[in-house]
């Protein structure tokens, strides 16, 4: 028996309850993460909703298993961490690159190509948009198809816009001298994928608001038919007799409606 006024010492758990217990949570953890593998589960992981269009992806058709087994990723990073490697490799999977989202989408006449964005005179451009990389206006799971705030994001490259005997009215230098640069994409599709005639008016534009909802998940105003539909990843290219007639038809199409434009410009504006 204890002496008088001495307090007794907690009786430690025995060993084998300790080691229970972490085999328990063990084996609960590896449960818990082995269920998120299965695509029913993707939601779980996901940092929000998808792009609209892309809701039917899962998660491996854009992220990529890293190279390497888990061990070897999780030692470089360990290195990495330590000074003794000068980049982080990916962990788990690979980050998603433009590359990835350009084996879908395939544009061989995009009007806006991220590559363009590398030449040094759209270095205002890349610093203030990222437009060199697909996720600068496209970022995913935001639940948007366009995720910049703001629709006027031309002002970055077309500040000295003047066009000779310019078909619209008011002119693109009028525009530009009043800083409606939140008009540009009501005439003008940004990757020039979508069949249609710009408008020479513009009363006959696209409204501004149908605009924003577009970028927010709405459907084109601009047409429903697309030059190029988004392919599934490592589907066959595009033939090449395909391709060349795409591009006839969108250069005979483009011809008329500069024909259009210039009959349109010798009217009187209303």
């Amino acid at each position: 028996m204890a002496a008088a006024g001495t307090a007794r010492r907690p009786r430690r758990p025995a060993a084998h309850w300790k080691y229970l217990g972490l085999a328990i949570g063990a084996v609960a953890s590896a449960l818990w993460l082995a269920q998120l593998t299965f695509p029913a589960r993707s939601e779980l992981v996901a940092r929000g909703p998808m792009t609209p269009g892309h809701e039917q992806l899962a998660c491996a058709d854009c992220h990529l298993p890293a190279p390497g087994t888990l061990a070897q990723q999780f030692s470089a990073n360990v290195y990495h961490w330590l000074g003794l490697r000068r980049s982080a490799p990916a962990f788990g999977s690979q980050d998603v690159a433009s590359e990835f989202c350009l084996d879908c989408h395939v544009r061989p006449d995009d009007r806006h190509p991220i590559s363009r964005f590398l030449e040094p005179h759209f270095i205002d451009a890349r610093h203030a948009l990222g437009v060199h990389e697909c996720t600068g206006c496209h970022l995913e799971h935001q639940g948007k198809r366009v995720t910049l705030p703001t629709i006027g994001i031309c002002t970055h490259c077309h500040e000295e816009t003047a066009l000779q005997d310019d078909p619209i009215a008011p002119t693109h230098a009028e525009l530009v001298r009043a800083d409606e640069w939140n008009t540009c994409l009501r005439c003008h599709d940004f990757h020039g994928n979508h069949l249609r005639d710009t408008p020479t008016r513009l009363a006959q534009s696209i409204p501004e608001a149908t605009v924003r909802a577009y970028f927010y998940g709405a459907p084109s105003p601009y047409s429903a038919t697309k030059y190029m539909k988004a392919r599934l990843r490592n589907a066959k290219e595009v033939p090449a007799e395909e391709l060349q007639e795409i591009l006839r038809r969108r250069s005979a199409r483009q011809a008329a409606g500069s024909d259009s434009a210039a009959t349109s410009a010798a009217e009187p504006v209303p």
